[in-house]
């Protein structure tokens, strides 16, 4: 009879402890995983132009020469409308471009007798690649045709040289439109005894093929 009542009793003690330990399981505190970032959204980027091509397009502008007789000291000014037509080629290298362009100009510059109607150019540009605008400085050979207006003279061709920077801009996917600044320098121009010096500002438009 006590080994019975001191194994209830024992069996007793044991539920008592065991107890508090599950109920103390029951209420142990729940860790939820930490949120997971959401991954930042992807950049679009606009898909930049290239200017590799051949391009070809017509160019109007206004024209300031002056006729420099260092001989007599006098210099005479002329000005009048140019324009014409001019073909190229450009390669884009990235951020670079690197070009080749003739261009032909009719004029109406005249001091006196003398006129300045014709002038042909050949030269290369090199520019940077903004997108949409290539901006670029340019320079090389030119030739203008000049009448002294001397009795019995005839056209002289005369060979010289130009510089200057301009800017053309992607106005649709194979038109550009744009406008270049350059200088001229013809030296002792047959017939004239003078130098020859010139400015052109020139709006273009051209088709990139």
């Amino acid at each position: 009879m006590k080994k019975s009542l001191y194994a209830a009793a024992s069996a007793l003690a044991l539920t008592g402890l065991s107890a508090p330990a599950f109920a103390g399981g029951l209420t142990q505190p729940i860790i939820e995983p930490a949120p997971v970032a959401a991954a930042p959204a992807p950049v679009i980027v606009a898909p930049g132009r290239d200017w590799t091509g051949v391009y070809g397009g017509a160019q109007l502008g206004y024209g300031w020469a002056t006729f420099e007789n260092d001989g007599l000291g006098i210099d005479e000014d002329a000005d009048g409308v140019v324009g014409g037509l001019h073909v190229g080629f450009d390669y884009d290298f990235g951020q670079f471009v690197l070009g080749a362009e003739a261009a032909f100009n009719a004029a109406d510059l005249s001091v006196g007798d003398a006129e300045l109607d014709q002038m042909t150019r050949l030269g290369l540009r090199a520019g940077f690649d903004a997108g949409d605008a290539l901006i670029y400085a340019t320079g090389g050979w030119a030739n203008a045709r000049i009448n002294s207006g001397a009795p019995g003279t005839d056209r002289s061709t005369n060979d010289g040289y130009f510089g200057g920077v301009g800017v053309d801009y992607f106005l649709a996917d194979n038109w550009t439109v744009g406008g270049q600044i350059l200088m001229h320098r013809f030296d002792d121009v047959d017939g004239l005894d003078s130098d020859v010096k010139m400015t052109t500002a020139e709006a273009r438009v051209s088709f990139r093929f």
